[in-house]
């Protein structure tokens, strides 16, 4: 493919590294059954080696122009480009149009802009059903705060919510010479392997979803303080004392709390009725 001019608007920063690309698919572990989305293919680094491992590639590049040349370098019948923004693709209705559901899972493979990692993860992380692992190169904060374990800095809202639904893996780091033009930060692969129950037991996923983004709201406030906007039906101090039945430390930050821990934290205002639903 001839040499394309990279748009700053939309992030792209192509990978030109062949190295670096077959062991993004290597890594990836794909067989002659699965069937990829390919999200941002941009030049085709990956795209290229995906289609002699894979039964089908699906690109989702929301580059027109971009869209056209890949069809042009790759007239495989074995890959199909869809012109689209991957935030606003329904994995579920293509699912039905390709038969991908069951154990045929959609297995996915992308260079997401850094942009929008974060919502183009939780994007995937909604029709997790459809979707057997994710194999993403990210900026390597990012991945960082995924796979951050209680305790560091790094820890947070991101690293709960994607580790509740997946078993996180970094499996190595990218440097920016990979790329043209290069970005100037490393960046990291991660490999994303939806679980088939979630990583711990909640009575309301709704609830544990709003204790936990509560929680993290300011990350120097204890977690008492940061919980007090959920207690609409019992008092501060039943909620104190609630903690402390549970075996949590009120005076705690969200940020050292285990998934285990925010299930308690969940289970036991779901239990107080503590929080409202939202209708």
């Amino acid at each position: 493919m001839e040499r394309v001019p990279a748009k700053k608007s939309l992030g792209q920063h192509f990978l030109t590294d062949g190295n670096i690309a077959r062991k993004i698919v290597d890594s990836a572990g794909f067989a002659r059954e699965d069937i990829v989305i390919e999200i941002g293919p941009g030049l085709g680094a990956l795209t290229e080696l995906l289609i002699g491992r894979a039964r089908r590639v699906i690109g989702v590049e929301l580059d027109r122009a971009l869209a056209e040349k890949l069809r042009e370098k790759f007239p495989s019948e074995q890959l199909q480009i869809i012109e689209a923004d991957i935030l606003k693709v329904d994995i579920e209705e293509l699912a039905r149009e390709l038969g991908a559901a069951g154990e045929s899972r959609f297995r996915i493979i992308a260079n997401l802009p850094y942009n929008i990692s974060t919502p183009a993860i939780q994007h995937l992380i909604n029709f997790r059903n459809y979707i057997s692992d994710m194999t993403l190169m990210l900026q390597k904060e990012v991945v960082q705060r995924i796979v951050a374990r209680p305790g560091g800095k790094e820890y947070g809202l991101l690293s709960v919510i994607v580790q509740y639904y997946c078993a996180v893996e970094k499996l190595f780091d990218v440097p920016p010479g990979a790329f043209r033009p290069a970005p100037k930060v490393y960046s990291s692969v991660v490999r994303l392997a939806v679980r088939e129950r979630a990583a711990v037991d909640v009575i309301d996923e709704e609830i544990f979803f709003l204790v936990i983004k509560s929680a993290f709201a300011q990350r120097r406030k204890t977690l008492l303080n940061n919980l007090k906007g959920l207690s609409r039906r019992i008092n501060l101090k039943r909620a104190q004392q609630g903690l402390r039945e549970i075996g949590i430390d009120p005076g705690r930050r969200a940020e050292t709390l285990s998934l285990a821990e925010f299930a308690r934290l969940a289970n036991f205002f779901a239990g107080e009725g503590a929080v409202p639903r939202i209708r």
